[in-house]
């Protein structure tokens, strides 16, 4: 949950979720696209990404010399899960 408690990091993984195959190349955006997209240095969304990748939410995968970042479904499943379990059916729905 503190992976998600960042304004930022919320905005990344929102950015993501629009993100699928046919509306962003390989349904995968790279740190330039969303920099530029928030409005942030391509440093600081590095740094959330890393944060957001060790947490199991974002995938990372090297195309040439980019590295282009989407949302895991697995990883998300594992967090609405422990959404369900801690608040309750009636806060999360499908």
């Amino acid at each position: 949950f503190k992976a998600l408690s960042d304004p930022t990091r919320l905005r990344l993984v929102k950015l993501l979720t629009g993100c699928q195959p046919g509306v962003c190349e390989g349904g995968a955006l790279c740190v330039n696209a969303l920099a530029h997209q928030l409005g942030v240095t391509q440093s600081a969304v590095s740094q959330h990404l890393r944060i957001l990748r060790q947490a199991g939410l974002v995938n990372g995968a090297r195309q040439g010399s980019f590295m282009h970042y989407s949302l895991d479904p697995d990883g998300l499943k594992k967090y609405r899960v422990a959404l369900r379990d801690t608040l309750g059916e009636d806060f999360i729905t499908d």
